[in-house]
């Protein structure tokens, strides 16, 4: 059995110093606060009940009353580098001191070195960078560079994806949190993305998978137009959706039709990219090069809100003589930038790309094949570096589902049982539809990454109880 919940007056941090956690009397503060007066999103108002956080150290946070979560999930897959990191908040501290904010007209020596280093790691000739506040209006501002380009308008996005929930990309989202914002930008397309487990063609090999899976997108440009259409937009490895890694060959394919019918392939990497994987960017893994990437979360693990768009030569030199209609306040912010350039540091002196690998397949994909094996639950697993899905079901036999297609009230309650049960032996998982995914920071403890994966495998056994 795993311990449960820590009850404790005070935490230990990295370097062995002990912190008094805020007085438990301060939850009700919060709580009050909250429920008054915040409004969350993606909620029925009346229906939540927020933890209050009280602090945060490495993998680890801690509400008010002591317990202590093994962070599984890194607040929103973007915490990469962990809670409180010192030298991000020292980059933080020491930018502020000297210039806390400058408008993006001007130049900056911090967005300047951050934008060069982000060039330095990308693939192929991508060397400029815009800047943005988060990775939906990244998304957002390269599909205006894709449209301005081509001088078409529509794009195609995949059904199972996330891009964010601003006007465009909100509708380019293939998920459900699209419904009740349509209509919305009514130049997108859908198409299916290969899902081995669950293949939209009865594919039974990565390269069938692969093979249909580029016939059908295909299929979908001719019948759509392929002179309208501007942009293929792709997570490299789709996230929220079910951590779906592309079989081989896949996005080789995806950049050939692109080239062939002179479209844009921009590749949303705000979720997989500085480390996730255990690559800066993800295209570097499987070895294709998009002509715009897309960023945000890791690149400073959301310290001071940054994202942006990763530019190829072709595409940057279009506004090399004609004006680039759009641009943001806060595009560049110096003291997102600083965190953005002590995120590179940190890399590279602590080796977390290669931590992050070897973590992934020498503790994480063994792990999860024994639990596959043991749990009538799990029907897959898979993933990357420190990015996994656990996909649970009733029935092996059938893979039908644990909880039906985005369940809420009862019909999610075995994924919430699973959820408590983590919960309440410390770990905070990521949970969506009929899956849990492990996600951790990059520098959690090899110790901590087999006590979270033991508690996943204790909560399992709940998961059990609701197979058939």
């Amino acid at each position: 059995m795993t311990d449960t919940l820590t009850q404790t007056a005070s935490y230990t941090d990295r370097h062995g110093a002990a912190h008094a956690l805020p007085d438990a009397a301060g939850d009700a503060q919060v709580r009050a606060d909250d429920r008054a007066h915040v409004f969350h999103s993606w909620s029925a108002q009346a229906l939540i009940d927020p933890l209050p956080v009280a602090t945060g150290e490495g993998s680890t946070f801690w509400d008010y009353q002591g317990n202590a979560y093994l962070d599984f999930s890194s607040q929103l897959v973007n915490l990469n580098l962990g809670h409180q990191h010192p030298d991000l908040v020292a980059a933080i501290q020491q930018q502020a001191g000297r210039l806390a904010t400058i408008q993006p007209s001007m130049a900056s020596d911090v967005r300047g070195e951050l934008a060069r280093r982000i060039a330095e790691v990308a693939p192929g000739d991508l060397d400029k960078v815009f800047f943005t506040n988060g990775g939906a209006d990244a998304n957002e501002y390269a599909v205006r560079m894709a449209r301005q380009v081509t001088g078409r308008r529509k794009v195609l996005s995949m059904y199972r994806s996330y891009h964010g929930s601003t006007a465009t990309a909100i509708s380019l989202t293939g998920d459900p949190r699209r419904w009740a914002n349509e209509p919305s930008d009514g130049s997108v397309a859908h198409f299916f993305g290969p899902y081995e487990y669950r293949s939209a063609w009865g594919s039974t090999s990565p390269e069938e998978e692969t093979a249909r899976a580029l016939a059908h997108l295909e299929q979908v440009i001719v019948l759509e137009g392929a002179s309208t259409i501007a942009a293929i937009i792709i997570e490299t490895v789709v996230g929220t959706n079910g951590v779906l890694v592309p079989p081989p060959g896949y996005l080789q394919g995806v950049r050939e039709l692109a080239d062939r019918y002179g479209i844009v392939y921009i590749a949303d990497e705000v979720m997989v990219g500085f480390g996730r994987i255990g690559e800066w960017f993800a295209v570097n893994h499987f070895g294709v090069t998009p002509d715009l990437i897309t960023f945000a979360k890791g690149v400073n693990s959301g310290y001071v809100p940054l994202g942006g768009v990763v530019i190829s030569q072709r595409i940057a030199a279009h506004f090399d003589t004609v004006a680039f209609p759009g641009g943001l306040t806060y595009s560049g912010h110096p003291l997102a930038c600083a965190a953005g350039v002590a995120t590179f540091e940190v890399f590279e002196r602590d080796g977390i790309l290669e931590r992050v690998r070897d973590l992934g397949e020498r503790v994480v994909a063994p792990r999860l094949a024994e639990l596959q094996a043991k749990h009538p639950s799990v029907g897959d697993v898979r993933g990357l570096g420190l990015f996994w899905a656990i996909e649970l079901v009733k029935d092996r036999e059938t893979r039908e589902p644990l909880v039906p297609f985005n369940a809420s009230g009862a019909a999610a309650a075995p994924m919430a049982a699973f959820a408590a049960a983590c919960k309440q032996n410390g770990v905070s998982p990521f949970v969506h539809f009929n899956r849990t995914h492990v996600a951790p920071p990059l520098v959690i403890t090899e110790d901590e990454l087999v006590r979270g994966l033991d508690v996943i495998d204790e909560a399992l056994t709940v998961a059990d109880g609701y197979t058939v």
